[in-house]
């Protein structure tokens, strides 16, 4: 009963004050990236080790949302209200994780096999600003539609340590059906119903990082993080028909609901 109750609560808190950026994020309809307007994607989190891994969101002050597949030291720290990794810009919250919980289903030798998600609980909850902001999670089973116009957003890693831009990158990616996705030319039986495919017709999703958010503004005007940034093609992120996938996060949400409110 009592649980339950606190479940509810979990749910409208994080509801009621997530996804409305303090800054606007830059409209452009820039499709190979450009460098974000400061602070505009208040969720985006770079997750670090001993350097820069991975991205992840905010969804929660004590909780972000990343790909299993960036999990791989022991030790991390989350840094918020970061913009330009080279300097130190005042802002920045940099906070250690406490626990760490993959998907259960997650196989670490089948990406394609989807289940990239995993949740990190923070040692202390992030201080809530005009630049450090949760982004909303979408209803359970929620679809996007064809060509929705989202956001792909990160430093430009798209595996742990790789190559990456100094300061945060946004790129326009429309979403991709899946019943175009599965075709064999495409991603074929690779493009599970539990994915979101954007971009791939040469739109470019260099400018994402590996477990960071696919952000799509909703109807009701605010931000939600549809997908987890999960495998671009091996040839690279401008393969025609190859588009970026990304965990579809409207099918784990009984998941990442569960694991939030038991710990």
């Amino acid at each position: 009963e009592m649980e339950l109750a606190f479940y509810f609560l979990l749910v409208v808190t994080a509801v009621s004050g997530c996804g409305v950026p303090n800054y606007q994020p830059k409209s452009s309809r820039v499709v190979n990236g450009e460098e974000a307007r400061p602070y505009s994607w208040p969720w985006q989190v770079s997750l670090e080790s001993f350097f820069p891994t991975c991205g992840g969101t905010l969804i929660a002050p004590d909780w972000v949302l990343t790909a299993a597949h960036c999990i791989t030291f022991h030790t991390y720290k989350v840094v918020l209200a970061e913009h330009d990794m080279t300097k130190e810009e005042g802002p920045e919250q940099s906070i250690m994780v406490k626990k760490m919980f993959i998907h259960p289903k997650w196989d670490d030798n089948c990406v394609s096999c989807g289940n990239d998600i995993a949740l990190l609980k923070l040692e202390t909850s992030a201080v809530i600003s005009d630049k450090v902001q949760p982004a909303c999670l979408p209803p359970h089973g929620a679809t996007l539609a064809h060509n929705q116009p989202c956001y792909v957003t990160g430093w430009g890693r798209l595996y742990s340590g790789g190559p990456k831009a100094t300061t945060l990158q946004q790129a326009l990616l429309p979403v991709v059906d899946h019943s175009v996705c599965n075709q064999s030319d495409w991603w074929g039986s690779s493009a599970k119903t539990t994915m979101v495919c954007a971009g791939g017709e040469s739109k470019s999703a260099c400018h994402g990082d590996s477990g960071g958010p696919l952000n799509c503004k909703n109807r009701d005007g605010r931000w939600y993080v549809e997908g987890v940034t999960s495998f671009v093609d091996g040839r690279g992120c401008n393969t025609p028909q190859k588009p970026t996938m990304f965990t579809r996060v409207a099918s784990f949400i009984p998941w990442i609901s569960e694991t939030m409110a038991r710990n």
